[in-house]
C-alpha cells in the first residue's frame, strides 16, 4: 500500500472579516482541515469566523495579541501577549489553546516554559504577505512541497486565499492529503 503524503496548510494573522469567510468556504468545499494561528486583536468582531473554524474542524493556535516579536520583549510582556489571546480564544471556542506560532518564528526556550504551549513554525514559506502574484505563491509551494511539508500563508489578504484554492487543487492532484498541524506532529 502506498504511503499517503501529508502536508499542513497554515494561515497566520486573521482572522480577517473580507478574507477568511471565503477562504473557509474553500476549505469547506475542498474538504481541506487547516491549521490558523489567530492575532488576538483581529478576533473582536469576528467570533462568529472563530466559530465556524472550530465547528468545521480547523485546528486553532495562537499568534500573539499584536503580532509582536517575541525574542524583542520581555518575558511577562510576552506571556501576556500569548495569555490574553488564548483566554479570547478559549472564550469562544471553549477549548484550550495548544499551539503558538511565535511571529517571524522568534521566541526563546525560555519563553516557552513559561506558557506551555507546543511552538509551530513551517517548512515552506512563499512569501506571500509580500506580493499579490498568485501564480508565484503557488509556483513557490507547489514546487518545494514534499511529505511532512508545514506551509505558511495568511487569510488576510485575497491573494493568498486565491493562491491556496491553486495550491489545494495542485498538491491533491498530486495526491497529497491536507491534514491539520497535530495531526504532522503525531504521525
Amino acid at each position: 500500500m502506498k504511503e499517503k503524503k501529508l502536508v499542513a496548510l497554515t494561515f497566520d494573522d486573521g482572522p480577517s472579516s473580507e478574507c477568511t469567510p471565503r477562504l473557509l468556504d474553500i476549505l469547506k468545499k475542498e474538504n481541506v482541515k487547516a491549521t490558523f494561528f489567530l492575532v488576538g486583536k483581529n478576533i473582536k468582531e469576528n467570533e462568529d469566523i472563530v466559530i465556524r473554524m472550530k465547528n468545521e474542524g480547523h485546528l486553532i493556535g495562537n499568534h500573539t495579541y499584536s503580532h509582536i516579536k517575541l525574542d524583542e520583549c520581555n518575558i511577562s510582556s510576552a506571556v501576556g501577549e500569548i495569555n490574553k489571546t488564548n483566554e479570547i480564544i478559549k472564550s469562544i471556542t471553549g477549548e484550550d489553546v495548544k499551539y503558538i506560532r511565535p511571529p517571524y518564528g522568534a521566541y526563546s526556550d525560555k519563553l516557552l516554559s513559561h506558557v506551555n504551549m507546543t511552538p509551530v513554525l513551517w517548512s515552506i514559506d512563499p512569501d506571500d504577505w509580500a506580493t499579490t502574484d498568485t501564480a508565484y505563491v503557488v509556483k513557490s509551494v507547489v514546487y518545494k512541497v514534499k511529505n511532512g511539508d508545514i506551509i505558511l500563508l495568511h487569510d488576510i489578504y485575497d491573494s493568498s486565499v486565491e493562491a491556496a484554492l491553486e495550491i489545494i487543487d495542485r498538491l491533491s492532484s498530486k495526491g497529497f492529503v491536507f491534514v491539520t498541524v497535530d495531526q504532522l506532529m503525531l504521525d
